[in-house]
């Protein structure tokens, strides 16, 4: 295998990557002896044709296509080791060159990481964030922790109303005809939470326990599903529980209860004191984020879409994750809040732009200065593992391997660029 490099604008590069007809043939035989237990030939039995029959008949190129698909992933990655570029985005696969007894000839079209010409980041000057705790925040604190010691007491009596808790049973239709992923059973839902599409909520207060309801709504002009844009929507529902919150009396008990203190008082000192632990983290995170935006607003890099567009779809995937863990699929998601997938990434483009123009920066300064991820460092962050996951640590290391390893030294070493550019900022007053 062969690996060429053509740089193209905006830091945007194509490596076209040759593979010889002996490994492509190798990868046709592959594919070959996956597909030939559902390939019947005439004269043969079933799974036992022989591949120059099966070609001779369908024509050489039948496994090609397959073959193509089977190899580029290796090849690609091979490409990725030997052509001494920093890839920053997925490729972009065309294939080449494709014919019998020649070599297998593809391009992959990626994003270079750009070069960062770095302004001030030495004594950048920024605004002081105020972390003064007010009592109107220790209230507020304190009625949260009753919302959550609230007891959820089961209704019978009385219909749905706004911020009931209720579970419900759902299923959705088109023209009278059920829609894939538009039903639900046992869902839990909070009225007025806007959990689901706009008007769908409100429709169900009013409604009786066991009920069947008939939700109306009409799906966006843009949304995901060409079937489903625009059209009208019925939901056939059926409100299957209700419960409401009975919050706790705010006295010494509700104290005692909550925390390990026996008075409110000494409750509330705690509460204020945690607070104020949290806004100074906040404030130190604030003062972070100001003092790198400042020094990305006075640098200069060209950042390609390709990169961009990677980063878009890894912050999709991070969200689905977390959405996952709570019981919803992305694609309900999608469907309830009535955003198309398109529509999404836009949405974390500025969160994806800033994202890498921080790491890029951050990069560049420690360059810059010189800065560098020790073994002692490496041992540090080992050991955080160790803690959070209860393991020995020689199981942790080995967990780790070697290309996460060098994942965890650079992390370190932007982790030392902000705690620099940070101590040399000036807080105005």
């Amino acid at each position: 295998m062969s690996v060429k490099v053509e740089k193209l604008d905006n830091n945007m590069a194509k490596l076209i990557i040759e593979v010889a007809w002996a490994d492509f043939n190798g990868a046709i035989e592959k594919v070959y002896q996956k597909q030939r237990k559902n390939i019947t030939i005439p004269g043969f039995r079933k799974g036992k044709a022989p591949r120059m029959m099966i070609e001779k008949m369908y024509g050489k190129e039948v496994f090609f296509e397959d073959a193509a698909n089977e190899i580029i992933p290796d090849a690609y990655e091979k490409a990725y080791d030997e052509c001494g570029e920093n890839i920053v985005s997925t490729p972009k696969v065309e294939v080449v060159q494709l014919e019998y007894d020649k070599p297998f000839i593809f391009s992959a079209e990626v994003a270079l990481k750009p070069e960062v010409t770095l302004g001030k980041y030495k004594g950048v000057k920024i605004d002081k964030v105020d972390a003064t705790v007010s009592d109107e925040d220790v209230d507020k604190a304190v009625e949260a922790e009753r919302e959550r010691n609230a007891r959820s007491i089961s209704v019978t009596d009385r219909a749905v109303k706004d911020g009931d808790d209720i579970i419900l049973d759902f299923e959705g239709f088109v023209d009278g005809v059920a829609f894939n992923g538009g039903k639900g059973e046992n869902y839990p839902l909070t009225i007025g939470s806007g959990q689901f599409i706009p008007g769908f909520e409100d429709q169900l207060i009013g409604k009786e326990i066991g009920t069947e309801v008939e939700v109306n709504v009409t799906f966006p002009e843009d949304y995901q599903s060409e079937e489903l844009k625009g059209k009208a929507a019925t939901f056939k529902c059926t409100v299957k529980e209700i419960k409401e919150k009975e919050l706790p009396e705010l006295d010494d008990e509700f104290a005692s209860e909550v925390s390990e203190f026996d008075t409110l008082d000494e409750y509330k000192a705690d509460v204020r004191k945690k607070l104020e632990e949290k806004k100074a983290a906040d404030a130190k995170n604030a003062k972070e984020d100001a003092v790198i935006q400042a020094i990305i607003d006075d640098a200069k890099m060209d950042i390609p879409e390709a990169m961009l567009e990677t980063q878009k779809r890894q912050l999709a995937e991070e969200f689905a994750q977390r959405i996952q863990a709570q019981g919803l699929s992305f694609e309900q998601y999608m469907q309830f809040t009535g955003m198309t997938a398109e529509a999404f990434l836009e949405q974390v483009a500025p969160q994806a732009k800033q994202r890498i123009e921080s790491r890029l920066v951050l990069e560049a300064v420690a360059a810059a200065e010189g800065l560098e991820a020790t073994e002692e460092d490496f041992d540090k962050e080992v050991d955080k593992l160790v803690e959070s996951y209860k393991m020995e640590k020689d199981k942790v290391l080995e967990m780790i391997g070697e290309e996460a390893k060098k994942q965890m030294m650079e992390d370190i070493v932007v982790s030392k660029a902000v705690d620099f550019v940070v101590e040399n900022a000036k807080e105005s007053k």
